[in-house]
């Protein structure tokens, strides 16, 4: 798969757990190690991995996943530009959405990225109002 991808939270946690869709994350890894293929995820959405196994897992399991997450082929957003806020909140505002999903299509939509995801209730309004592409791991 070449092109740009955004991962969000649930994506990343698929991956984690080998649930349905984690081979679909896995070829995107493998992918953007060998071609054209990049991955990004903005840091507040590892923010809801990073909580979600530290709730789940213990602090030591959330920090070991943090450092192993680090040593894959995505590139971590960890600034907030005013373009990406901006974007994030109008589409927050527009959709009621969590902070971290408005993040996550805020940063597909500004990136021309795939927003990677299995999260249809969130974003499938979005799906055909914003021309924004996505990648359904399941």
């Amino acid at each position: 798969m070449s092109g740009k991808y955004i991962l969000d939270a649930c994506s990343v946690i698929a991956y984690l757990a080998k649930e349905d869709g984690s081979d679909i994350i896995e070829t995107l890894i493998n992918d953007a190690i060998d071609s054209e293929t990049e991955v990004l995820m903005h840091k507040i959405n590892f923010f809801e991995v990073f909580y979600d196994t530290w709730r789940s897992q213990g602090e030591a399991t959330a920090v070991t996943v943090y450092e192993l997450f680090k040593k894959l082929p995505v590139k971590i957003i960890d600034s907030i530009s005013d373009e990406l806020m901006t974007e994030a909140a109008r589409l927050k505002n527009g959709y009621h959405m969590s902070v971290a999903d408005s993040f996550a299509l805020a940063s597909a939509k500004l990136n021309c990225a795939a927003l990677v995801t299995s999260d249809h209730h969130e974003f499938g309004p979005v799906e055909k109002s914003e021309g924004i592409t996505f990648l359904w791991i399941r």
